[in-house]
C-alpha cells in the first residue's frame, strides 16, 4: 500500500505499481464496484499482484457442491434478503443508499486438489456480500430480524459478519463459465506463484460480476483472487 493507493503488477517488469485509482465515493448511492474499482472491475485477464484493502461483509458458511447442495441455495437467498433489508433500512434511518454488492465466495478444502479434480461435494465455502463501513453490526442484526419477519429461510440463522483483510493478492478477471477456471488456477499454482517467490496465504476468493441465470456462460465475468505471501 502506498499513500492509501492499491498496488498492481507492471506486466513488463513484474514490479508492483499504482493502478488507476477508483472514483471517489461522492454523491449518490455507495457502490463497491465504483469505490473499489481496481478490485471489482479489473481489466487484466492474466495474474497480477494487487494490495487489497480491508472490507466487511455479511457472510454465510457451508459446504458441498454449489450446484446441488440445498445449504448453498439457502445461503445465497439469505444473504440477498439481508442485503436488501440493510439497503432499505439505510434509506429510512440514515438517509443513505447503497447498491447491493455482487455475490462473492471464499472456497477452501483440507485437500486443495479437490478443486482441480472437480470434487465439488468436498468443497467448503463462505459466501459474502460487501458492506460499507457505515453499516454497523447492530444494523446487520436488525436486517436479519427484518428478513426473518418476512420469510423463514433457514439460511438466515447462519448470517454473520466477516472482516477480511487479504492484503497482497494475485488477481485476474476470468471471462467464461465457472467450470473453465481450472487452467487459470493451474497457471497460478504451477507457474505464477513460483515465478514471484510467493505462497498461498488464505482462501481462494471469487467475485461474481454476472448473473448466471441471465448471462450466457461464455460472457460471465468473475474476479479470481488468491491472497499470497513471500516465501
Amino acid at each position: 500500500m502506498s499513500d492509501g493507493v492499491p498496488l498492481r503488477t507492471d506486466r513488463r517488469t513484474g514490479q508492483l505499481r499504482s493502478p488507476r485509482t477508483a472514483a471517489p465515493a461522492g454523491a449518490g448511492p455507495w457502490d463497491v464496484k465504483r469505490v473499489l474499482k481496481p478490485f471489482y472491475a479489473p481489466l487484466n485477464r492474466d495474474w497480477e499482484l494487487v494490495e487489497v484493502p480491508a472490507q466487511r461483509f455479511i457472510a454465510v458458511d457451508g459446504s458441498g457442491d454449489p450446484n446441488t447442495a440445498p445449504a448453498y441455495a439457502e445461503a445465497v437467498e439469505a444473504l440477498y434478503a439481508v442485503a436488501y433489508a440493510i439497503k432499505f433500512a439505510g434509506r429510512r434511518t440514515l438517509g443513505r443508499d447503497l447498491v447491493v454488492a455482487p455475490l462473492e465466495g471464499l472456497w477452501y478444502a483440507d485437500d486443495a486438489s479437490v478443486f482441480t479434480a472437480e470434487a465439488k461435494a468436498e468443497w467448503s465455502w463462505t459466501m459474502l456480500i460487501s458492506q460499507p463501513d457505515w453499516v454497523t453490526d447492530a444494523a446487520i442484526d436488525d436486517a436479519v430480524s427484518a428478513a426473518r419477519a418476512k420469510k423463514k429461510g433457514p439460511g438466515l440463522a447462519r448470517v454473520r459478519v466477516e472482516a477480511l483483510d487479504e492484503g497482497l493478492s494475485a488477481q485476474l478477471l476470468h471471462l467464461g463459465s465457472y467450470d473453465e477456471e481450472a487452467p487459470a488456477l493451474a497457471r497460478l499454482h504451477g507457474e505464477f506463484l513460483a515465478e514471484h517467490g510467493l505462497g498461498v496465504n488464505g482462501r481462494h476468493h471469487e467475485i461474481y460480476l454476472g448473473d448466471p441465470r441471465r448471462t450466457e456462460p461464455a460472457k460471465l465475468k468473475t474476479v479470481l483472487r488468491q491472497p499470497v505471501v513471500p516465501v
